[in-house]
């Protein structure tokens, strides 16, 4: 079986050169390899491609049979990494909580520990007759929630 830290390690040094980065790896119990990329512009198939033949030129085929899938995240998956919620900045989010809550809002700011959504909430300012849609800003630790994924308009 190959080793997951070992593929991992080999995937980041192969992607120094580029303004890809991993998003996710996973590897079965019959040695089905995923691996996820993403890129501030998108990924392009020909990038995938290059990574797919430098991985079966470094990880030889006729001693470890694996079956391998190198795609880039989609638009309805999850975020997954720092660098895919600072992409994200500026942009209409939906975020479930572990404790089930679902929102819809801006993601206002991301670092290493947390990121801030910038929800719309119905609020009735003290000497209004009628409550108006304020902002609130909602601080989430990543382990809060259980998944972040962009918000995609129909």
């Amino acid at each position: 079986m190959l080793d997951k830290e070992e593929i991992r390690t080999f995937v980041e040094s192969y992607l120094e050169s580029s303004d890809c980065y991993l998003t996710g790896l996973s590897i079965s119990k019959e040695n089905e390899i995923v691996v996820e990329l993403d890129n501030d512009e998108g990924v392009d198939l020909d990038t995938c491609a290059a990574l797919t033949r430098a991985f079966q030129e470094r990880f030889d085929r006729d001693k470890e049979d694996y079956s391998l899938e190198v795609g880039s995240a989609g638009l309805t998956s999850p975020l997954k990494v720092l660098r895919q919620y600072r992409k994200n900045i500026g942009n209409e989010l939906d975020v479930q909580t572990n404790d089930g809550r679902k929102l819809k809002g801006v993601l206002k700011e991301a670092d290493e520990k947390q990121f801030v959504l910038t929800i719309q909430k119905k609020m009735k300012p003290e000497g209004a007759k009628r409550p108006v849609l304020m902002d609130e800003n909602l601080v989430f630790m990543y382990e809060e929630v259980k998944n972040v994924c962009l918000h995609l308009k129909v």
